[in-house]
């Protein structure tokens, strides 16, 4: 074995490709941003679309998470079916369809929250939660630099007015300060544009006579950065696994990771390296242009993989590097973890190197 998540004779046992968590190693990381965020006097609401796991869920509540973040309807279903009573969809839903019944059902069961950010999706869910005994509870998505969804903060009062007028409760502004996984110098800057974007949204809410109870900033690499100032709560998720990109733009040793995919050698192939059963539907097929290939492998640093087919991944080397011998156990930390579980019915938990439980991946494939 070669710092793997199991010792040799585990590790042997399983079936390969398999996704492996380290019990000891995720509760770790769980105390950590739970400490983190008392210490700031910050709310901690993680994003549970990283792990989709009730057993993991619970951990992170029993830890002093004040609820959970999530990305669909259907993970929420998920959730709230489970006992979980405070949710947030921070997503700007559009409720259409058989969504509506959905979304109607889901409020009358939990203290639920969902994103907007348009006159167009507040319409929707206005509609959708007509005559219902509670409002529902908007938050205004705010961009502050990362370019995919939100309005300018300035902005968010206006909406906040419009929501109301519709007879919504609005109690904040989010954003997603996703430029923060633009390289490790961008961290500490995304971080205080979240601050600062909040706070410009919180003006302007409040010149609209709404005062926000919640002010949410949200994204791994950048919760420290961004845990002051006007932010009340924080939506890291990728924090509670770990991956190599997280790695990277933390500056830590990717084998940290609390999740590793164990691979098989198959092949040694026609070159120096070597072909593992871990390919695009278990690693998925996320890159990032600060780290090369799809996976760091553990005790191989020179090892990059370099393409994945469905059921292969294949391994380059440097001529003449020591490499695994067919039928040997590999442990791949994957460049996005998020992707990675949803591509899997469960995970198998270790701990003390050996193999202790199975989890199931309760949320997986509810992408809507």
């Amino acid at each position: 074995m070669t710092q793997g998540l199991l010792d040799d004779s585990a590790a042997a046992a399983l079936d390969t490709p398999a996704v492996v968590v380290d019990l000891d190693r995720m509760d770790a990381r769980i105390a950590s941003m739970t400490a983190l965020m008392r210490e700031r006097g910050i709310a901690l609401r993680p994003h549970a679309k990283t792990h989709k796991s009730i057993e993991v869920a619970r951990r992170q509540i029993k830890a002093g998470a004040v609820g959970l973040t999530v990305a669909t309807i259907g993970e929420a279903e998920v959730f709230a079916d489970a006992g979980f009573t405070d949710l947030f969809i921070a997503y700007p839903l559009l409720a259409a369809g058989p969504k509506v019944d959905r979304l109607r059902r889901l409020a009358a069961r939990c203290r639920l929250s969902v994103g907007a950010d348009s006159t167009a999706g507040l319409d929707g869910l206005a509609v959708a939660l007509a005559g219902a005994p509670v409002p529902l509870r908007v938050v205004i998505e705010i961009d502050s630099g990362g370019a995919r969804t939100g309005v300018r903060p300035e902005a968010a009062g206006a909406l906040a007015r419009y929501a109301r007028d519709l007879g919504l409760d609005v109690t904040g502004a989010f954003t997603h300060e996703g430029h923060g996984y633009k390289g490790r110098e961008m961290r500490q800057a995304a971080g205080e544009d979240a601050v600062d974007g909040l706070a410009v949204a919180a003006a302007s809410l409040r010149a609209e006579g709404i005062e926000p109870a919640v002010l949410s900033a949200g994204s791994t690499p950048t919760a420290e950065q961004s845990a002051h100032g006007a932010v009340t709560e924080e939506r890291p998720g990728t924090y509670v696994f770990g991956d190599r990109l997280q790695a990277a733009l933390a500056g830590e040793p990717a084998e940290d990771a609390a999740l590793m995919v164990a691979a098989t050698v198959v092949s040694t192939g026609p070159g120096d390296g070597f072909v593992i059963d871990a390919g695009a539907k278990i690693l998925a097929q996320d890159v990032a242009p600060i780290i090369p290939g799809h996976g760091a492998i553990v005790g191989y640093p020179e090892a990059v993989i370099q393409r994945l087919n469905d059921h292969h991944g294949v391994v380059d080397l440097p001529a003449g590097a020591a490499r695994p011998a067919v039928g040997s156990i590999v442990w791949v930390v994957p460049n996005h973890v998020c992707p990675v579980v949803n591509l899997v019915d469960q995970f198998v938990v270790g701990q003390g190197g050996r193999v202790v439980a199975m989890w199931a991946v309760d949320a997986r494939g509810r992408n809507g």
